[in-house]
């Protein structure tokens, strides 16, 4: 992935909300099927690591490789994925 299409996905991951969260029990089997059901409807979202959770950011990537999603961006306790359908949704520059 280029700098282009990542810089484009992190700007329409911006005002997004988080639609997963990882939390005190860490990275769960409910969180990994959460996620794999929000990146086949979405593409393109943001994970949340609360407070209270044990694991440290390195979990987003852990994450994207447990769901053959490339990890996009990683600002403080939010990390964004992004995952292509065979149809995207969104299409990135080149």
């Amino acid at each position: 992935m280029t700098g282009k299409q990542k810089r484009y996905l992190r700007s329409l991951a911006a005002t997004m909300p988080a639609v997963v969260q990882i939390g005190k029990n860490g990275l769960e089997n409910s969180v990994i099927d959460s996620a794999r059901a929000a990146l086949m409807a979405r593409e393109l979202i943001k994970v949340k690591l609360l407070n209270n959770s044990p694991e440290d950011k390195e979990i987003f990537q852990e994450l994207a490789d447990m769901l053959g999603a490339e990890l996009v961006q990683v600002i403080g306790f939010n990390g964004v994925l992004y995952k292509a359908k065979k149809e995207p949704k969104i299409i990135l520059p080149k």
